[in-house]
């Protein structure tokens, strides 16, 4: 779930911050993370639109509706699972568990 990801974003953020500050070498890893951050928020944000769209027409959701919704949660999947790469491969770099 992307608002997961967005905690693990937010964790990892603070651990450097709190570990090594803000300094040339980290600047660009924050700027990284806060990307991540708003890619999750984003395909939370279409998740949330679209799925309040849809549940007005239920119990019969249209074709289109449900075919757009299967194609934005497959996204959603595809971004939370690079957002999960790049922290993972941040903490690797700061040797953070």
């Amino acid at each position: 779930m992307s608002i997961e990801r967005i905690d693990d974003v937010t964790a990892t953020e603070f651990t450097i911050f709190e570990r090594f500050g803000e300094t040339e070498e980290t600047i660009d890893y924050f700027d990284q993370l806060q990307n991540a951050r708003e890619r999750a928020n984003s395909y939370n944000s279409c998740l949330y639109t679209m799925l309040r769209q849809i549940h007005p027409a239920q119990p019969v959701a249209s074709r289109a509706s449900l075919e757009l919704l299967t194609r934005y949660i497959e996204e959603a999947e595809a971004t939370v699972n690079a957002v999960a790469a790049s922290v993972s491969e941040i903490r690797r770099d700061f040797n953070l568990p």
